[in-house]
């Protein structure tokens, strides 16, 4: 009996679920910090939209992670893992 290809096949590169696929490289410091930075910013927006559509409970979960990333950024930038800007 010939061994028959699978019928689903996993889209993009996933270690856990593609056998022989390649491993995903760590984000370098920079790249982790502006994803901090861009994921508060983007949960700011969310609460403020929130909030205007008097959704408060909503608005306070969405703003509440906003001063963890940013201190979390923070952070990273006062442990000197960050190259200086040219």
């Amino acid at each position: 009996m010939p061994v028959s290809r699978p019928a689903i096949r996993p889209r993009g590169p996933d270690a856990v679920a593609t056998p022989h696929s390649p491993r995903l490289t760590p984000d370098t410091a920079r790249a982790l910090h502006a994803r901090l930075l861009g994921n508060a910013s983007a949960r700011r927006l969310r609460g403020i939209e929130r909030r205007a559509r008097e959704r408060h409970e909503d608005a306070e979960y969405w703003l509440g992670g906003v001063g963890f990333a940013v201190s979390k950024a923070r952070d990273l930038r006062l442990s000197g893992h960050l190259p200086a800007l040219p």
